[in-house]
């Protein structure tokens, strides 16, 4: 087993790919670095945090995308953001198989401000774009980091998301969230606390996450393949009534569950027995406790 957790941007794309058939655009070599950081005496990277490419995934041709946590968490500048747009346009134009994007990003680079606002927003309409064009995109979240701020919309937008258990994914990250209205509100030095409200089996409860896998590399490359199978065959549906519909289902939830102050007490409405014995589960106990316990 290779923690996908503790593996790196492009370990966890040498694990899920097929053997050597990675081939990266715009790679480190090519010096493309972040001008905004250089003019605040800040340090960059090559690869300004992220690898794109394409390769294949079981014989698929895909593109991927793979943000580095180890870098400025993730964040999104102007550089980042436009390599990732880069190769969602890409994907309309060669037509692969579907498109994986390994997020892990606390949101967008306050070093850059409104040019990384700007970048996030491009990523959003790109998504989109793709998923019009009937091609799957897939994201994958189980990084040190989590998904938080633009980068947690993107992943929403997305047709699918595959989470781990250490997976996190929102909005407002925890320190954020604590900042602005307090630690009463949100302790973010609670981890429990943090894992129960944006983690991945919370998010698969709420059926924010399609599926739930173990911290394994291997996991994750099945569960891009099944979903892969699974979007291919029916496709996308972008119109009003599915929009409505899917504003019916959130408003419905926060009827059902607005009241509620702490993950375990939705845990409880959704007629979970024991729901404080949730968090110390394996995946596969988890899963199996749940059934017919989703949103």
């Amino acid at each position: 087993m290779s923690s996908y957790y503790e593996d790196s941007a492009r370990g966890r794309l040498d694990g899920l790919l097929d053997p050597g058939s990675l081939i990266e655009i715009v790679p480190p070599t090519e010096r493309m670095v972040s001008p905004h950081l250089r003019q605040l005496d800040t340090p960059a990277a090559f690869d300004d945090g992220i690898v794109v490419g394409e390769g294949r995934l079981a014989g698929r041709r895909v593109l991927v995308a793979a943000q580095e946590g180890g870098f400025m968490g993730g964040a999104v500048g102007e550089v980042h953001g436009a390599k990732l747009t880069g190769l969602l346009e890409r994907a309309l134009d060669t037509r692969p198989d579907g498109v994986l994007l390994l997020v892990e990003s606390g949101g967008v680079r306050l070093h850059e401000a409104n040019a990384g606002l700007i970048a996030v927003s491009e990523v959003m309409r790109a998504v989109l774009a793709v998923r019009a064009a009937g091609i799957p995109v897939i994201v994958l979240d189980g990084g040190t980091f989590g998904c938080f701020g633009g980068m947690g919309i993107v992943s929403r937008l997305c047709d699918a998301v595959v989470m781990s258990e250490e997976g996190r994914l929102g909005l407002s990250g925890p320190e954020v969230i604590e900042t602005t209205m307090g630690v009463e509100e949100f302790d973010s030095r609670d981890r429990a606390l943090v894992w129960r409200t944006v983690g991945g089996k919370h998010r698969y409860l709420l059926g924010e996450a399609a599926t739930l896998v173990e911290d394994d590399v291997a996991a994750f490359r099945a569960a891009a393949l099944a979903l892969l199978d699974q979007l291919s065959d029916r496709g996308p549906d972008l119109s009003l009534a599915a929009l409505e519909a899917e504003h019916a289902v959130l408003g419905s939830r926060l009827e059902r569950f607005g009241g509620c102050r702490d993950a375990l007490d939705i845990w409880e409405k959704l007629g979970v027995e024991e729901p404080e014995k949730l968090p110390i589960l394996d995946t596969a106990s988890f899963l199996a406790t749940v059934r017919d316990r989703r949103v």
